[in-house]
């Protein structure tokens, strides 16, 4: 069983900066590769970037990349992402994944298995 809770989410004005955190727990968190993922309102559910197990290798979404970096501290089981220069578009409610089966596939949704409960973010223009 894995339990993965976020926070830092809020309300910003564009241009503004957040740093979302996912704070997870259970057996081997530290082995697996940990993703964040998105849904804006009336929107699917989109991924955002990805970490491999050891943060040796990050994966971003082209709507945030070069805005954003994923990173992970192993030793307090926690996962961030800094997302810089918000944008109206980047509201949405943020969800961290992980993935125990290995799937190697960074921004495949079904590659995931568990889910944060989510955290808003909103950007005002």
């Amino acid at each position: 069983q894995v339990q993965l809770v976020e926070s830092g989410g809020g309300s910003v004005q564009a241009g503004g900066s957040l740093r979302l955190s996912c704070a997870a727990s259970g057996r081997g968190v530290s082995s697996y590769a940990m993703a964040w993922f998105r849904r804006a309102p009336q929107k699917e559910r989109e991924w955002v970037a990805a970490v491999s197990w050891d943060g040796g290798s990050k994966f971003y979404a082209n709507a945030v990349k070069g805005r954003s970096t994923i990173s992970r501290d192993n030793a307090k089981n926690t996962v961030y992402l800094q997302m810089n220069n918000l944008k109206p578009e980047d509201t949405a409610v943020y969800y961290c994944t992980v993935d125990r089966r290995g799937s190697g596939v960074p921004g495949l949704e079904n590659a995931y298995d568990y889910w944060g409960q989510g955290t808003q973010v909103t950007v005002s223009s």
